[in-house]
């Protein structure tokens, strides 16, 4: 009896992970291709395209250029405004390409009806996700480059040569974008409508630009402001970046006198946590109030 009965129990059990597996590869395909069409639809907006992809290398030229006389290092290793600047335009690009740009995004196609289309679609939500978050990863790639490149080439900035430096780099930059495109989704559940997407997304973004180390140096700020940015993920980025772009010299300006990228590792982390958290509750094809 107990060899009968357990034998449509194992069938069953492997036709459940393949059908499970066949989801998921159906999912995986689908959405691979989403990336390709959200790159060229994210390339064809103008808007976009300048204030998320540009703005970062646009704001390194014009604070390399105003303080090129001013030496932000010290006598025995100075360093130019572009190397200053360089690591916080880099994590400020990918909170833009990730948080601003998926928020705004998301939030006009479900103003538009283009989330109501796909919900009478076969297009899984997974399938969507991953087409979103994979634009970003792509842009953020071709950003990052750019910046980089105008840097070095533009404004001579001395890049790191040991690999350690450019692993450090890697992680930072794939789990800053992760974060910041899947914050960027569950922010865009705020915004009532497409309109006043932009209203509410970018204050958002500059603000935390401005207290998180991008713009100003990090350790000008009062405390009380430099522990309010502790709190949210952009600061964490760029202390990471920084860890990659300035002299070791620099690491007393931060908080703890150190890079600290256990901390980057797990506030980022954290953040990417909470907004998938955040997404799965909010997220839906279809407005509630519809």
């Amino acid at each position: 009896m107990s060899t009968t009965s357990s034998a449509p129990v194992t069938a069953t059990g492997r036709t459940s992970r393949s059908s499970l597996g066949a989801s998921l590869g159906r999912n995986l395909r689908l959405g691979a291709s989403r990336i390709k069409y959200e790159v060229r639809a994210y390339f064809r907006q103008g808007d976009s395209v300048f204030f998320t992809f540009l703005f970062p290398v646009v704001m390194l030229t014009i604070f390399s250029l105003a303080f090129s006389e001013q030496n932000f290092g010290s006598e025995e290793e100075p360093l130019t405004a572009a190397a200053f600047y360089l690591p916080g335009m880099i994590a400020a690009g990918l909170l833009l390409s990730g948080l601003q740009n998926m928020a705004i995004d998301i939030a006009m196609e479900k103003s538009d009806g283009t989330l109501k289309r796909f919900a009478g679609t076969p297009l899984p939500v997974m399938s969507y996700f991953i087409g979103k978050i994979g634009q970003v990863f792509v842009t953020g790639v071709l950003q990052a480059t750019l910046v980089i490149l105008v840097a070095s080439v533009a404004f001579g900035v001395e890049l790191p040569n040991e690999p350690s430096k450019w692993l450090t780099f890697a992680w930072v930059f794939v789990l800053g974008v992760t974060t910041s495109a899947v914050l960027g989704i569950a922010l865009s559940a705020l915004p009532r409508t497409g309109k006043s997407a932009t209203a509410v997304v970018i204050p958002i973004a500059l603000i935390l630009q401005f207290i998180s180390g991008v713009y100003l140096g990090f350790s000008l700020l009062p405390t009380w402001l430099q522990n309010v940015a502790s709190a949210f993920p952009l600061k964490w980025m760029a202390q990471g970046m920084r860890e990659v772009f300035l002299p070791a010299s620099f690491e007393v300006l931060e908080q703890s006198e150190s890079w600290n990228l256990p901390g980057v590792a797990i506030a980022t982390g954290l953040w990417l946590v909470i907004g998938l958290i955040v997404t799965r509750i909010t997220f839906r094809w279809i407005r509630k109030d519809s």
